[in-house]
């Protein structure tokens, strides 16, 4: 599993150059973490192919072409080809730029007999189409997953802090600590139960097709 952590608040001082760095590259995606100023453009982003933006959050943003819309904290764009230079109006907001590389699907198929990982009990389907899909989800204590396989690769923008217990169905339990601003590349053909221990989380979660 490869992943990339990067906190939110420390990019408000990153300047926008820095910003256009990817935080996960890999055969699949390209990861970008751009936070917007209030009055001052992004960095230009430009997207060979298919692309995801994730509003980590969100609020009036106006594109390149001087187009305003209001994209709601947790929130996706699904977009292809052109470029992207966003502008935050009246307050910060932050983006997730996730770029689709044009590579074979990793999807694996579910032989287990467990359900897969999505949807679940208090999961919220914001974005799908024929090569991703976009969740939100919060874990709460004291209710674990089900065991489930994970089928997809997933990126996951965490939200919270917080340590979330993910137990094998040998029974094996290894906890990870996340915080607000935390992206992780998730591999496919995994099966665990999830159950939070500590704190608060939840997460955007893009599924690759």
């Amino acid at each position: 599993m490869k992943k990339a952590l990067f906190c939110g608040m420390a990019a408000l001082a990153t300047p926008a150059w820095a910003q256009s760095a990817p935080v996960i590259d890999n055969a699949r995606v390209t990861v970008r973490d751009v936070v917007l100023q209030p009055g001052t453009q992004g960095p230009s982003i430009a997207h060979a192919g298919d692309y995801v933006i994730l509003y980590f959050e969100g609020g009036r943003i106006r594109s390149a072409d001087g187009k305003t819309a209001t994209h709601p904290s947790g929130g996706a764009l699904f977009g292809h080809g052109g470029a992207t230079a966003d502008t935050a109006l009246g307050k910060p907001a932050h983006e997730i730029v996730v770029e689709l590389k044009d590579a074979p699907s990793n999807t694996v198929p579910n032989t287990t007999g467990l359900p897969p990982a999505f949807p679940r009990p208090g999961s919220k389907l914001i974005l799908e189409n024929d090569r991703i899909r976009v969740w939100n989800y919060k874990w709460l204590p004291g209710k674990p997953t089900p065991m489930h396989f994970h089928n997809t690769e997933v990126v996951v923008a965490y939200r919270g802090n917080g340590d979330v217990a993910s137990t094998t169905p040998d029974g094996k339990t290894t906890v990870n600590h996340r915080k607000a601003g935390d992206i992780v590349f998730n591999v496919a053909n995994r099966s665990h139960s999830e159950a939070l221990v500590k704190g608060e989380q939840s997460g955007i979660m893009l599924e690759l097709k």
